[in-house]
């Protein structure tokens, strides 16, 4: 059966794993970098924490990794649960408890995350995107909301942004359009430019 993997940040129980019984020798540093190599060849990562044990529970650390797809996150936790990980002792591996899991907004990735998951499903080459159309909205609505700014507001100036793409999959021959609306302070967005923070789509 296929899985749909959306283009957001998993929150989900069943794409999460928590690791146990990581030993107190390795820096978190290290144990982040062994269990990222050992657990990303089940699939695509979205984040690797390692944090440390509370203070009532002996020294050492835990892992909470997100992937983005939970066969993945099965998968791994039916291989490593009770086997050496990171580490020469074998570790504790479970899904994410499904009855204490907090409902998370759903959040869209960011560009860079976006690209990676596509490369990661569909190959380096196997897709594309182009810009259909890329509009500036702030001079459009920005008499209407001028008039409704409170006096706060109205030192404060922003830009809009409207981007409408298209994404293709030339293998499947497949085309997806996609639109989004942006909009930041002035003041940030120049800042971003001149400090180089901003990229092309």
């Amino acid at each position: 059966m296929a899985e749909l993997i959306p283009f957001a940040v998993p929150t989900g129980s069943d794409k999460t794993l928590l690791v146990w019984d990581l030993n107190s020798g390795p820096t978190a540093e290290a144990l982040h970098r062994s269990l990222s190599t050992a657990l990303s060849c089940f699939g695509l990562l979205h984040s690797v924490r390692v944090l440390p044990n509370a203070s009532v529970a002996r020294p050492g650390f835990y892992a909470v990794v997100k992937f983005y797809s939970a066969r993945a996150a099965r998968r791994a936790q039916q291989a490593c649960d009770g086997r050496p990980l990171a580490q020469s002792a074998p570790v504790k591996v479970h899904l994410g408890n499904r009855h204490k899991a907090v409902r998370h907004q759903t959040l869209p990735l960011n560009s860079s995350r976006c690209q990676e998951l596509a490369n990661y499903y569909f190959g380096f080459n196997g897709w594309s995107k182009r810009i259909i159309k890329l509009q500036e909205l702030s001079d459009v609505e920005g008499r209407e909301d001028a008039a409704l700014a409170t006096p706060a507001q109205a030192g404060k100036k922003s830009l809009k942004f409207l981007c409408a793409v298209e994404v293709v999959l030339p293998a499947y021959e497949c085309r997806s359009p996609g639109s989004a609306v942006v909009e930041g302070p002035l003041d940030e967005l120049e800042e971003g430019l001149f400090s180089g923070r901003w990229h092309c789509l």
